[in-house]
């Protein structure tokens, strides 16, 4: 691995599943702490088959490979006695445990926070649910569409007539993720001060809240009024036109926070010198805009309103990114393999003293590591098969 690791010598024992608890373990990974994924017995994490398309890679999908790169896989039945002790016994020497069982789960396995505390009192204890440990909806199922609907996100996207609208990524998840890893970096700097464990708790719930902080702090400011998206080109429900993504003559262009005077002058719109400002009549507002912006193509406009420091930019699709120099020159993708197989996928959004770290080690076969890692940590045979 190339680059600075600030967490190297930390070990993390990653015991989640699906998305938000093994994203928050990739994160510590790629920050250069070892994670020793603990799965299954032949099967693995459930989400090694959940499929985003057809596309497979080595007998995986590629949402695993991307969110377990950089691990390793230690098999584990954890209602077998000598399997769980020898759970117990990795972390031992581990610094962070993190899993996303359901409220109560994980306590009847034996792995709960205070067993796995009571153990290993300098252990940092990480947990994901759906909506928090307690309370009518602690147990329902923790996944991420759910989380959006009842959080009120959907309510923001879309335009007016669109009833909700979810994001089209697995936001919940990713942002618990992050969430978590806030919550670990901060206990682990805690215990290098005072020896002492902790335990790290968050939801996809809580996370997706916090994610609208800012919006909702309004609404809870103003008399509870629902937010008013537009009917058109909505962008965001509590800013004003010309806010959004509009139709050029050959692609679309996003248009920030504008003042509409300066859009009258460089637009050539005298009509939007009526208007007092973008909240009232933001529908109208924006109608104009659209027609005149569909008259030329986005470069042309791009031309006229960077000239003039207007905060806009072109609408691209995965493609036209890829292709950017812009993005090029960030390096954040790389390749990595498996037995021979490779994988491109993404790299750490994080620069560290200007270098951003790399690892080529793919997400790894079930167990793979099961029999190294036991002899590595002297646990002896154990009850499961890997």
């Amino acid at each position: 691995m190339s680059g600075p690791r600030p967490l190297e010598g930390l070990l993390v024992l990653d015991m989640a599943q699906f998305l938000a608890g093994p994203s928050a373990a990739l994160k510590l990974g790629d920050l250069g702490a070892r994670v020793i994924k603990i799965e299954r017995p032949g099967l693995g994490d459930i989400g090694r088959t959940l499929y985003l398309s057809d596309t497979q890679v080595g007998g995986d999908s590629t949402l695993f490979h991307a969110i377990n790169r950089n691990k390793e896989s230690f098999a584990a039945d954890l209602k077998d006695p000598v399997d769980l002790e020898a759970v117990h016994r990795l972390a031992a020497q581990a610094d962070v445990v993190i899993q996303n069982f359901r409220p109560g789960v994980a306590d009847r396995l034996g792995i709960g926070a205070a067993a796995m505390r009571a153990r290993h009192p300098r252990l940092i204890h990480a947990t994901i649910s759906g909506y928090g440990d307690e309370g009518p909806w602690a147990h329902l199922p923790g996944q991420d569409l759910l989380a959006q609907a009842v959080s009120g996100v959907m309510w923001l996207n879309g335009s007016a007539g669109d009833g909700p609208v979810p994001f089209g990524l697995s936001v919940a998840d990713m942002l618990a993720g992050h969430v978590l890893v806030q919550g670990i970096l901060a206990a682990l700097v805690r215990r290098g001060i005072t020896g002492e464990g902790a335990t790290v708790e968050t939801s996809l719930l809580e996370a997706i809240v916090d994610f609208q902080f800012e919006v909702l702090t309004t609404h809870l400011n103003d008399d509870l009024r629902p937010p008013q998206r537009a009917a058109f080109n909505n962008a965001h429900a509590y800013l004003a036109a010309p806010y959004g993504v509009y139709a050029t003559a050959d692609g679309h262009l996003a248009l920030a926070m504008t003042p509409l005077a300066v859009l009258a002058r460089l637009l050539e719109l005298p009509a939007l010198g009526q208007f007092a400002d973008g909240f009232h009549e933001r529908d109208t507002i924006k109608r104009i805009i659209a027609t005149r912006l569909a008259e030329h193509p986005t470069g042309h406009w791009l031309d006229v309103l960077r000239a003039e420091d207007v905060w806009c930019a072109p609408v691209m699709d995965w493609q036209g990114l890829l292709e950017a120099e812009a993005f090029q020159r960030l390096d954040m993708l790389q390749r990595v393999e498996r037995d021979g197989i490779g994988l491109m996928t993404t790299r750490s959004p994080l620069r560290i003293d200007g270098t951003r770290s790399r690892n080529l080690a793919a997400a790894p076969a079930p167990g793979a590591d099961t029999a190294r890692i036991r002899h590595e940590f002297g646990l002896g045979q154990g009850g499961g098969k890997a």
